[in-house]
């Protein structure tokens, strides 16, 4: 159900019978991204990197009238985790089912399909999605202790028990083909220790990560910084954690490689290039690890120099905008049902609109869409839901980012000392 302080007014209540398997409630959350399924891992994992934006510049937030906003931002998809986390031992990852609901164009407010819940167990563990969520409520438990302490604690007991879980039943969730973690769940169960490290202080938690670490070679360079893997943003946080060398060198040697004239390509314009689908999501989430390492004196002037030609790149500085309704030329034809329909649309309706060459109805701000290809190619094409569709994580690494830049603007950045607890 849409809470009273919505502010998009061409959206309305929907799936509010999402069930378990046993009839538990699992309204809430967020779609995923142009589509109608709630998948767990990525919506923990833009959890995590929201929170942890907030926690950093949180005066931001406070500083442009929107630090009320984002608490409900991140409340919204912990509220959720906290029903799906239904048995000690039982989580429910997944609402919805991809196969049928990606054939159907139209409004969540007239879903007619089947719902399916797919959840993990004792039987059939998921450490990978278990080890993100319990790391998305430690964030947001360390982001409420100032505020609401009852919801924080409460928080902080579902983010033990779910790291208790997934550390106890080692295991890959059955993700079907959607969201595969790789190259194991060793990242996600080490992310989720060194953040309840964070949130408890409590050594136990401390170990873990350290063990974690060896024993799965999380010294390795990983392919980003995204739902599949958060070891770059674990090999920092241990850093500032711990002040320890070895994790801010294993960090600098994944991030320079971000870098221009290092290992990934660059397009004309200045983007670093990881993949066609979704390029900018990279570039973002990678400029909001840039400039938390720079907050702490690691390589400042280069990876703040990254990060800023990266965020601007996505903002429209070479020409075009990536973020629907901001800037010149901004995408008008994001690859997102809600958007590009309305709400009473029927599916006859909802395909007509979808094959239409007209912008979409409503415009979907601040969302940022796939992206360009190798050569900064990029057109407004609804249809094509490589370079065209919206989603939580594309946008999760992008404002933590912009909050960072917002700070450097205010100009109340000074290097931080480690947290080091």
């Amino acid at each position: 159900m849409m809470p009273s302080n919505n502010r998009i007014e061409w959206r309305g209540d929907s799936c509010l019978n999402d069930r378990g398997q046993n009839g538990e409630d699992l309204t809430g959350g967020w779609f995923d991204a142009g589509d109608h399924i709630k998948f767990g891992l990525p919506m923990a994992w833009s959890t995590t990197v929201l929170a942890w934006g907030l926690i950093q510049y949180k005066e931001v937030y406070s500083e442009i009238g929107e630090l009320e906003t984002m608490l409900d931002c991140i409340k919204w998809p912990a509220d959720y985790f906290i029903k799906c986390h239904t048995k000690e031992n039982e989580f429910y990852y997944q609402v919805g089912d991809p196969h049928t609901d990606h054939k159907r164009w139209g409004p969540p407010e007239t879903l007619d399909l089947p719902r399916p819940s797919f959840k993990v167990d004792e039987q059939t563990p998921g450490s990978d999605v278990v080890g993100e969520t319990a790391a998305a409520l430690a964030a947001c438990a360390i982001v409420f202790q100032e505020t609401d302490d009852s919801y924080s604690k409460e928080l902080l007991e579902h983010s033990m028990q779910l790291y208790e879980f997934a550390s106890t039943f080692v295991g890959k969730y059955p993700s079907a083909g959607y969201y595969d973690v790789k190259p194991n769940v060793g990242n996600k169960l080490a992310w989720a220790a060194a953040w309840l490290y964070y949130a408890t202080g409590s050594k136990a938690y401390l170990s873990d990560a350290e063990t974690y670490y060896v024993d799965y070679n999380l010294k390795a360079r990983g392919y980003c910084f995204g739902w599949d893997n958060s070891n770059p943003g674990m090999q920092l946080l241990m850093y500032l954690l711990t002040g320890e060398a070895k994790y801010k060198r294993d960090f600098t040697k994944y991030l320079d490689c971000w870098l221009p004239n290092n290992k990934l390509p660059y397009t004309p314009k200045g983007l670093v290039y990881r993949s066609e689908w979704g390029p900018l999501r990279y570039a973002a989430s990678n400029s909001f690890l840039a400039m938390l390492a720079a907050d702490y004196g690691i390589n400042r002037d280069k990876y703040i120099d990254f990060a800023m030609k990266q965020i601007h790149y996505i903002l429209g500085d070479t020409g075009r905008s990536f973020v629907c309704g901001f800037g010149v030329n901004p995408p008008q034809r994001p690859h997102h049902r809600a958007s590009s329909t309305y709400m009473w649309a029927d599916r006859e309706e909802s395909r007509k609109l979808f094959l239409s060459p007209d912008p979409n109805p409503h415009i979907l701000y601040g969302a940022v869409v796939g992206g360009p290809d190798i050569n900064d190619y990029y057109k407004d094409d609804r249809q094509n839901y490589v370079t065209n569709e919206v989603a939580c994580d594309y946008n999760a690494g992008f404002q933590s980012a912009v909050a960072a830049l917002k700070q450097l603007q205010m100009k109340q950045r000074k290097r931080r000392p480690c947290i080091i607890l």
